[in-house]
Formats: C-alpha cells, sequence, structure tokens
C-alpha cells in the first residue's frame, strides 16, 4: 500500500511540475506547424541559442508564471528550439534569427505573423502573445490582411517591424498605407524613424508625408539633418544614372548635370563626396577615400563625432601622405575633446605616431591602454603601439 502511495504521489506530483511552465512540443518542426493548423492555432516559437543569457532568464523566470503559462498553454501550440543544432540551424536562416532569444509567431503554413527579441517582463510577454493572438491573424498571414485592404493602424505597425528584414518591399508597401492614413495625426519619434527608413526617392508616397511634415519631422532631427536627407532623395536618380556599377566609377560632368538643377551646385558637391566616402570604405578604395575625404570633412564641426573618428581610423590605418594626416589629427584631436574612450584615444595616439609626434603618441597610447583596462577591454593595439614607440 505504502508502495502505491509513494507511486500515486511521485505521480502526481511529476504531473503538477510538468504543468509548471509553457507546454513545449517536442516533436519535429514540421510537425508542429501540421498541428496548428489543424487545431487552428498559432505557433509560438521560442528561438534561443545555449549560451543566451536573456533566454536562460526567460526560461528561469517568465515561462513558469502561471498567468505566461497558462495564456500560450490555452492559445498556442509552443516550440522551443535551440537555433545552433540540428533543425534549429535550417530554422534559423530561414526566418532570418541572428540574435537570441528570438521570438515568432507562425501560422500553420509557417508564415510569420509576429515577431520580437530579448529578454521580457511578464506584461511584455503577455502584451506581445495578445498581440498575436488577434482573431484577423488566426485566419490568414499578414500578408494576406494586408491583400485584403487592413487598415488597422497597429497592425500595420507589427506589419512593418516584422517584416522589415524578411521583405523589405512589402513592408515599404504596408508603410505607405500606414502613413496615408495618418495624415491629421502627429507623427511619434518612431513613426518618423520608420519613415525615414522608408523613403527611397521623392516619387515615394512617402515622401509626400514628409514634406507636408516637414516642421515635425525637422524638430526632432534637425533642419540640417532634414536638409541633408531631402537633398540625397533628390538626387538618387543623378546618382543612378550617372554611376557605372562594373568599373565603380561614377560620371561626374553627368552627376552634375541631372543633380545640380535639383539641389544646387554647393550641395551637388557635398553630395558627390558624401557618395564617395561612403562607396571607397567600403570597396577598399582608400586612394578614392582619401581624397574625398579630404573634401566633405574640409568642416569638421558640421559633423559627428562618429563620423570624424572613423574617417580619422581609415587615415590612419591607410594614408601615407603627411598633409592628409594632420587633417586626420585635427579630426581626431576634436572627437577626443568631447568623447575620450579606448578606441578614440588609440586612433589619435597612431595619428600622432605616424606624423612624427612622439611625445603625443606615447601620451595617448598609455591612455588608450588605462582606459581599455579600466573598463576590461582588450588593450593589445594600445600596448603593440607603445612597444614600437620604444
Amino acid at each position: 500500500m505504502k508502495k502505491i502511495l509513494l507511486f500515486l504521489f511521485v505521480t502526481i506530483s511529476i504531473s503538477i511540475f510538468a504543468q509548471e511552465g509553457i507546454n513545449f512540443e517536442k516533436s519535429s518542426f514540421k510537425d508542429i506547424l501540421a498541428k496548428a493548423k489543424t487545431e487552428k492555432k498559432l505557433v509560438f516559437l521560442d528561438a534561443y541559442a545555449s549560451w543566451c543569457g536573456p533566454c536562460k532568464m526567460m526560461e528561469k523566470n517568465i515561462f513558469p508564471l502561471k498567468s505566461v503559462r497558462e495564456f500560450f498553454n490555452s492559445n498556442f501550440i509552443n516550440a522551443s528550439i535551440d537555433m545552433e543544432k540540428g533543425e534549429g540551424r535550417d530554422i534559423a536562416r530561414k526566418y532570418n534569427i541572428y540574435s537570441y532569444p528570438t521570438y515568432l509567431f507562425l501560422n500553420g503554413d509557417g508564415e510569420v505573423v509576429l515577431k520580437d527579441y530579448g529578454y521580457k517582463s511578464e506584461n511584455e510577454f503577455l502584451d506581445f502573445a495578445k498581440e498575436a493572438n488577434n482573431p484577423k491573424l488566426k485566419n490568414g498571414s499578414y500578408k494576406e490582411l494586408f491583400a485584403k485592404g487592413e487598415k488597422d493602424p497597429e497592425l500595420l505597425l507589427n506589419m512593418m517591424r516584422t517584416y522589415s528584414d524578411s521583405d523589405p518591399e512589402f513592408a515599404k508597401k504596408v508603410s505607405e498605407r500606414y502613413f496615408q492614413g495618418k495624415e491629421k495625426q502627429p507623427l511619434s519619434p518612431e513613426e518618423i524613424r520608420l519613415l525615414l527608413y522608408y523613403i527611397k526617392s521623392p516619387e515615394d508616397p512617402n515622401y509626400k508625408v514628409f514634406v507636408e511634415r516637414k516642421d515635425e519631422i525637422s524638430q526632432m532631427i534637425s533642419p540640417e539633418k532634414y536638409r541633408e536627407i531631402d537633398s540625397s532623395l533628390k538626387i538618387s536618380k543623378a546618382f543612378e544614372a550617372a554611376f557605372d556599377q562594373k568599373t565603380g566609377t561614377i560620371d561626374e560632368e553627368k552627376f552634375f548635370q541631372s543633380a545640380t538643377p535639383l539641389v544646387g551646385k554647393t550641395e551637388a558637391e557635398n553630395e558627390l563626396n558624401r557618395f564617395k566616402v561612403n562607396y571607397y570604405a567600403n570597396v577598399g578604395n582608400f586612394a578614392g577615400f582619401e581624397k574625398a575625404a579630404l573634401a566633405y570633412y574640409s568642416d569638421p564641426e558640421k559633423f559627428t563625432t562618429d563620423e570624424l573618428i572613423k574617417a580619422a581610423w581609415i587615415f590612419s590605418e591607410h594614408v601615407t601622405d603627411p598633409q592628409s594626416l594632420k587633417k586626420a589629427v585635427e579630426w581626431a584631436e576634436k572627437v577626443n575633446m568631447n568623447v575620450q574612450n579606448p578606441q578614440n584615444t588609440y586612433i589619435l595616439a597612431k595619428l600622432y605616431a605616424k606624423t612624427g609626434n612622439k611625445d603625443g603618441a606615447l601620451l595617448y597610447a598609455k591612455l588608450s591602454k588605462y582606459l581599455a583596462e579600466s573598463q576590461g577591454q582588450d588593450s593589445s593595439l594600445a600596448t603593440q603601439l607603445l612597444e614600437t614607440l620604444k
């Protein structure tokens, strides 16, 4: 009798323990999708990696909560899959999963309904799940709803977020419908960022919103930044027409013929140099980068510390002309007047070394090493530079 009671106690305990969390399916991903389709539910996929700290915290702190497990177990077919093992690798590739944890809600056809990332509080996680549990989404994917003319602002906003990486063209179409419905409503900072992200040319429907909301947008990003974006959009087609993809060169005469009437000669020259700076840096044409950067960054007061230090870094690595390096020193000095960290101080030290300022190089190399070590960062570059300065 005691053995029977003990068996019953253990069985009940195991049963209770098994219920203390989201009930994750153990079958294949294909079977999980099939089950969801049969039961007319969405799949909740917890995409994790074994080394991921926030993933473990979700498993420990959030998944076992009564409110969470009851809602998820009642409404979804749940799966938790390691993206670095077995079929998880294929799933990660298919759904462009690069960070962990990633949460996906999928319909029975495997189409993404909703996507989010990172550690969530109880309320955040439940709100996310309730959003996915929208009755509209149970009967079709976002794309199907969009094709049927869906105009609900929250759904459209989530469509943009969900497909911004996996299908940017679709997300752009969604953005156009979304902003058409915002004509008389103020834009939030997130909405302005989305608007700017999805404008590709003055022919875009979103460009009309950009122009109509000039004051509102300028207040957030600054009038100077607004003008810069506007100029870039206006002359984007001029770049396309003048740029030769095969040779990686731009027909400047052709470019100026198209761009100057749109933005004026000065702005056209500035935009051309900005294009060259970005393009030459990306393709490794450092001679071209040097020439373009000297023209583009001629007035460093107009640029952010991030922009200047990036240019200074490239000069420190790839430029040998003394006069050019002298300009890079000016950029790096300006940056270090505002932000001193291991990277910025190292770049200035290296530039000082290349221009013959040994005292300055020693001072900033030591500072870089100290800052790196005090912040628990790698100080090997500064250490190596100090060795060469002995």
